[in-house]
């Protein structure tokens, strides 16, 4: 059993920097790809970004590509989402997920376990 923690959202101005963390408890999480996603009021989850059991390969949305940047330390049991030149339109709730195998996907329901998520609110 894993279970994620998300932390380090909050309210930032258009342009401006947040990092969320991801603190997973279970020996196993290092075996597991890890994504982020993100719901905006009103709208469906959409995936943001992902990164394979190794750190070594990361995978953006097209929305995020170049501004937001996935890491992760197995040592700590961490999976940070770096995320620079935010837009108002990043305001969302974000949530950490694990798939449970080393398989990346971009699919919320190849996601086995999931954080309570973390708001992020970009303001204009």
């Amino acid at each position: 059993q894993v279970q994620l923690v998300e932390s380090g959202g909050g309210l930032v101005q258009a342009g401006g920097s947040l990092r969320l963390s991801c603190a997973a408890s279970g020996r196993t999480f290092s075996s597991y790809a890890v994504g982020w996603f993100r719901q905006a009021p009103g709208k469906e989850l959409e995936w943001v970004s992902s990164i394979n059991i190794g750190g070594d390969s990361s995978y953006y949305a097209d929305s995020v590509k170049g501004r937001f940047t996935i890491s992760r330390d197995n040592a700590k049991n961490t999976v940070h989402l770096q995320m620079n030149s935010l837009k108002p339109e990043d305001t969302a709730v974000y949530y950490c997920a694990a798939t449970g195998t080393a398989y990346i996907s971009t699919y919320y329901y190849e996601y086995k376990y999931w954080g309570q998520g973390t708001q992020v609110t970009v303001s204009s």
